[in-house]
């Protein structure tokens, strides 16, 4: 009988989605090994493997059969996928191009040798970013330069912008995979990109708030208010717009800071110091990476207070995502600065959900976690902290999360469909 590799959802699904994998035809107890093998956008291969032992039918359901070892062991049903590690040291596994897919190559190999050499099957499996009926269209209005993305329907649908960190460039993926799920998502670019700034120095605050007057202008987009996403140094400059910008009621941080960062932020004849640091006080881990989590002085003490941002004064709600072991900086501390700080004033409490485990970069469900890379702005291999197998089960969780505070807030639904792993 010829091995056969079964997928459901069968041929493609998109990357946020779970896969089930199952393989037929082997012969009862026979070892095998399972690797999964893309290349990303500019050719770079990323490899997982794990040992597993078919049952007394001659077949290997990951759903059921625990991994006995290789990237990950245990019961991970989606482990090939999130223990994805590149060939090239540091390299960050990221979509580009959120118009194509990601080919996954899943083979099953004889035997639990090191490196096993006959292939028994194989099949290919494509991870889409943009649903079907997903609209991407590119925005160019006045000095706002992102992307739009329009779920399949008629609309309106509630508005979120989305802003990554200090990298720059315009980021799309996580943009296109909420849209997915009902969302008009304005993936944002503030520097690094086409006409704008290459460094990120003196942010105005004027331009984001052109960017909020598009989306509540656009007639796609459900108001009169639209959500915020923010990761790192992007959450700062969410807490920013949600505290000075009308039209905004509801912000997720994910592993940021109460303070204004890295640059100062200028909103008409207002300036918010940036945080003060000092890179003398950084580590350096036995695998010879960077890490950042002590630079940063407190928000709470002289100078560095006037560099705090004033939620107090923000509309609506706030969802802090925090990875307990956040090596980029104390995320878990400023996440209580918020907390007492919103009280202080009489406001709600914001909700704030710890994941033990996970580090700084909390991408979507099955992104392989990024615990080391060469930071974009310092040019240099860094550790962001996390644990892979629980920094990707918080990326599942953070992910139904972030949809159900937005469609609580924006849409007046309660709950979303959780994933089945």
């Amino acid at each position: 009988m010829a091995v056969t590799v079964i997928l459901e959802p069968a041929g493609r699904c998109c990357w946020d989605e779970p896969m089930h994998i199952m393989v037929r035809g082997l012969a009862p107890g026979q070892q095998v090994t399972l690797r999964a093998s893309p290349r990303d956008e500019k050719g770079a291969l990323f490899r997982a493997h794990a040992r597993y032992c078919a049952d007394g039918g001659g077949e290997l359901d990951l759903a059921r059969a625990p991994a006995l070892g290789g990237s990950f062991a245990g019961l991970e049903p989606m482990g090939l996928i999130w223990a994805l590690e590149p060939e090239k040291p540091f390299w960050r596994f990221m979509k580009r191009d959120v118009q194509t897919p990601f080919a996954v190559e899943l083979e099953v190999l004889d035997g639990h040798e090191p490196e096993p050499q006959r292939v028994l099957g194989r099949a290919v499996h494509k991870r889409d970013f943009l649903r079907p009926g997903v609209r991407r269209e590119p925005v160019r209005a006045g000095r706002v330069r992102a992307t739009l993305f329009l779920p399949p329907g008629m609309g309106p649908f509630p508005g979120v912008i989305d802003l990554f960190g200090s990298g720059g460039g315009l980021c799309e993926y996580r943009a296109s995979l909420l849209s997915g799920h009902g969302f008009a998502v304005l993936a944002l670019a503030y520097f690094r990109f086409e006409d704008l700034p290459e460094y990120l120095n003196d942010v105005h605050l004027e331009y984001f708030e052109e960017a909020v007057d598009f989306m509540l202008q656009h007639p796609k987009v459900k108001g009169p208010n639209i959500g915020l996403l923010g990761f790192s140094k992007g959450g700062d400059l969410c807490l920013s717009m949600a505290s000075f910008l009308k039209g905004i009621t509801a912000t997720v941080l994910i592993n940021s800071c109460v303070a204004n960062t890295i640059t100062p932020l200028h909103y008409k004849d207002m300036t918010i110091p940036s945080l003060g640091n000092d890179l003398g006080k950084h580590t350096i881990t036995e695998s010879g990476l960077m890490d950042c989590v002590n630079i940063w002085n407190n928000p709470l003490e002289e100078p560095d207070h006037r560099s705090l941002i004033p939620l107090e004064k923000a509309q609506g709600p706030f969802l802090f995502i925090v990875g307990k072991d956040d090596h980029n900086w104390k995320s878990e501390f400023y996440a209580h600065i918020a907390s007492a700080w919103l009280q202080a004033h009489g406001k709600d409490r914001p909700q704030i959900i710890y994941y033990p485990g996970a580090g700084h970069c909390i991408d979507p469900p099955y992104f392989p976690p990024r615990i080391a890379s060469v930071h974009a702005f310092l040019g240099q291999a860094m550790f962001f902290g996390g644990e892979p197998g629980a920094h990707s089960k918080a990326q599942v969780d953070a992910w139904q999360q972030i949809q159900t505070f937005f469609h609580k807030h924006l849409d007046g639904k309660k709950s979303v469909k959780h994933s089945k792993i």
